[in-house]
């Protein structure tokens, strides 16, 4: 169950201690102070009146009001429509292509823009976008209420929507309202939480009369209430209202949102192993001995996480060198083991004379400030705080120097925590106060426009100071906004250990990926609390198939380690690790797609059928159909596949969609799919097998990408496909093939063996192991 606030108030208070509380108490009481200042704008909506004039602009036109005016440019992606007066934020999204010039059309007031297929008219009744001749958006003209802007939208029957960020709440937002403003939830949050760390004012739309994206490019605390059956509403409590318009089935659209605001780089591959972190791990000796215990027992384990049990006094930028009095030579140990080591980081600095960072940056006037001129300070873990201000590209330089320090010690990465940002504070918002000044890259400004902005910022101040040091940075971060995938990855917070928290984190993964966050996971069993052996195993399993693969708990719980479970978890745990190994060529080909294509490898199951619908199964790529069990006991449950013929993966049983299925879920395993058409590369032994599954057709396909894993050198890239019997191979890229042959073995019938260039390579139980080719003749029984 969730916590109520007290709990909550209870569990905090156990984290920081009662000197800990004190400040909170006291911190509250300045924040609200200066809140006073800077009250919500009050007084009634004004409207914007009807449309009076149009002047053309290059590629769109500006429209003229009573009370507003509106600038409606035309891209080949869609559109990007401005409402001022309002402040528009600095721009950190990529360059944009330059705009199509539209036809322009005038009549009794009433105006069109229309551009290859895609039209804007403007009357007195509103706005309505359409695509090839469909009405695809309806929209109210705004109203305004000082610096607040108000926008209505229509919706439609049957029309569903997602996206908005970290969301606890279902996977379709309609029914209720969202408040995005990032927050440190505090503690722990429950599986109906509204908004979390990273919001985004984003949403998918699918409707019968087709899809969108809308993304709006304000930064400002807003209120989207879709609680009504006809309509959205946006709140925007400051800013101009610019948004962009994306029409377009998902992937379409998704993929031209991600271009504009960034797309992810290529990880290094040992990203997409398995991690492994434990608020508590004091001293090398026990990060040695968990570390230890996952090889001995043969657990793969590609990264080891430290939380601030390493830090001196809670400090960043400092080591403990009474409890990791060799931290270098651990981390060197550890990566000669292939385990990387990843460092947590807190913005928070703290204010503490003598203390290097704090001196050096007060010196360089990096630390946010309040009017007048004095220095912000806020209570997080080390004590009171100045905090960078990462909206002046002096401080992300100044942050990036100390990043450096700690990356030379030989990490892998680093892991951006409390960056909503976070404070410790008795009651009320856990943030900085609203009239803290931020630089805002000269623009200057306050908290109000700066704090969704804080978390992408710090993830962009320590990728840049890494990219100097590494081709591929490691980073993930609790926090974000628009953009963060060209930085860092995410995890969706202090979840508490519960079977309503599991089932509802496939949503929040999902909605993270419709908002432009492709690679994210939960704290595997849940962040606090202690989960049952059935609850740690099945949730253990869903992060198998998650991007971001890790186990985390708080410092009171008990330990994590999978053999605290005993038997029979053990075995299963160690099953999935080695499935989740060999499926590595599969997800780093996904991440490849990523980078190219900004859709995320974890998708909804109407990515592959629009008429699909489900928060209890998602799409792994489009070859796998991954169904978790999200039940107490449950060792069976009912599976929608999308249409097209799809093979279980454990048994091979072909099966029909569309349709529900009943599949078997004892506790060793969960049900999981293959689509009919799919060539699957999976890691077995020390090379790779094609696994084929053929569709209705006995055609397959599939990609492979693959390179050194870090660095920018040569790929290759390895396209498979299967007709007729003949199963061709074409290559590009420089990078040799890695291993021995390729193996090869094919689903639903029995593979007897196959000719390549005139020889023959029987199968011994139905597999084969060829050396590369160009084309190889499969022979079947039968």
């Amino acid at each position: 169950m969730a916590e109520h606030p007290w709990q909550r108030a209870l569990l905090s208070l156990r984290y920081i201690g009662s000197a800990g509380a004190r400040r909170a108490l006291l911190y509250a009481l300045v924040r609200d102070a200066w809140n006073r200042r800077l009250p919500p704008p009050k007084g009634p909506w004004r409207p914007v009146g009807p449309p009076l004039a149009m002047e053309a602009l290059p590629g769109g036109a500006r429209f003229r009001f009573p009370e507003a005016e509106l600038e409606a440019l035309l891209f080949p992606w869609g559109l990007r429509l401005t409402w001022s007066p309002g402040r528009l934020p600095p721009s950190y999204w990529n360059p944009e292509l330059s705009p199509i010039e539209p036809l322009r059309e005038e009549r009794e007031g009433r105006f069109a823009l229309e551009a290859q297929g895609v039209r804007l008219e403007v009357g007195p009744e509103g706005l309505r976008f359409l695509r090839a001749g469909r009405v695809f958006r309806r929209e109210a003209l705004p109203e305004r209420r000082k610096e607040a802007w108000r926008h209505r939208v229509a919706l439609a029957p049957g029309e569903r929507l997602y996206g908005l960020g970290s969301v606890a709440a279902p996977l379709d937002r309609r029914g209720r309202a969202y408040r995005l403003w990032n927050r440190d939830v505090g503690g722990s949050y429950g599986p109906e939480e509204g908004p979390l760390y990273l919001t985004i004012p984003v949403l998918l739309s699918q409707g019968p009369e087709g899809g969108h994206l809308v993304f709006y490019e304000n930064p400002h605390e807003a209120l989207v209430d879709l609680s009504q059956p006809e309509e959205a509403l946006w709140t925007f409590m400051g800013g101009a209202l610019r948004y962009h318009l994306f029409p377009g089935d998902p992937k379409e659209a998704l993929s031209a949102y991600t271009a504009l605001v960034g797309r992810p780089p290529l990880p290094p591959r040992f990203a997409l192993g398995f991690h492994y972190a434990r608020w508590g791990l004091s001293t090398e000796e026990e990060v040695r001995e968990v570390a230890e215990g996952f090889l001995a027992r043969g657990l793969p384990l590609s990264a080891l996480h430290l939380d601030i049990d390493y830090m001196e006094g809670h400090r960043v930028f400092t080591v403990d060198r009474d409890r990791f009095p060799h931290l270098e030579e651990l981390v060197a140990d550890l990566r000669a083991k292939g385990v990387r080591t990843v460092l947590i980081l807190d913005p928070g600095v703290k204010a503490e004379k003598g203390f290097p960072p704090y001196e050096e940056g007060l010196r360089e006037g990096v630390f946010c400030t309040l009017p007048g001129g004095a220095l912000l300070k806020a209570p997080v873990w080390p004590g009171w705080c100045a905090f960078p201000d990462f909206t002046h590209p002096r401080a992300r330089a100044w942050w990036g120097r100390w990043v450096q320090t700690l990356w030379r010690l030989g990490v892998g990465g680093f892991w951006l925590d409390m960056n909503e940002p976070a404070a410790f504070a008795a009651w009320g918002d856990p943030t900085f106060p609203l009239p803290t000044r931020h630089a805002l890259e000269g623009e200057e400004g306050d908290h109000r426009l700066a704090h969704n902005l804080y978390g992408l910022l710090m993830a962009r101040a320590t990728y840049e100071a890494l990219k100097g040091e590494t081709a591929r940075p490691f980073l993930f971060s609790r926090s974000g906004w628009a953009g963060l995938a060209r930085y860092a990855w995410n995890w969706t917070g202090d979840v508490e250990s519960s079977w309503p928290a599991l089932r509802r984190t496939v949503g929040i993964v999902l909605g993270l990926g419709l908002s432009g966050v492709p690679y994210t996971g939960s704290d595997i069993g849940g962040f606090s609390g202690h989960p049952s052996s059935e609850l740690f195993l099945r949730w253990f399993q869903v992060g198998a198939f998650m991007p971001f693969f890790r186990v985390h708990s708080a410092i009171t719980t008990p330990r994590r380690e999978p053999w605290r479970f005993g038997e029979p978890v053990l075995s299963v745990v160690r099953r999935f690790l080695e499935l989740r190994q060999a499926l590595l060529p599969y997800l780093y080909t996904l991440a490849w797609e990523a980078s190219q294509t900004g859709l995320p490898p974890v998708r909804p199951l109407f990515f592959l059928d629009p008429s699909a619908e489900a928060e209890d199964a998602f799409l792994l790529g489009e070859a796998l159909l991954v169904a978790p069990v999200l039940e107490e006991g449950v060792r069976g449950r009912s599976v929608p596949l999308p249409r097209g013929p799809w093979y279980e993966f454990w048994t091979d049983r072909l099966l029909e969609g569309p349709g529900e299925v009943q599949a078997e879920a004892p506790l060793d395993r969960i049900p999981l799919f293959v689509w009919g058409g799919a060539a699957l590369p999976l890691l077995e032994g020390e090379g790779l097998t094609l696994h084929l599954y053929p569709d209705r057709e006995g055609r397959a396909e599939g990609l492979l990408y693959w390179d050194e894993g870090e660095g920018e050198g040569p790929f290759r890239l390895d396209r498979f496909r299967l007709e007729g019997g003949r199963l061709l191979w074409a290559e590009e890229g420089a990078y040799p093939w890695p291993w021995e042959g390729l193996g090869v073995r094919l689903h639903g019938k029995e593979l007897l063996g196959a000719w390549v260039e005139g020889r023959w390579y029987g199968a011994r139980e139905g597999r084969l192991r060829l050396p590369p080719f160009r084309e190889a003749r499969l022979e079947v029984k039968g």
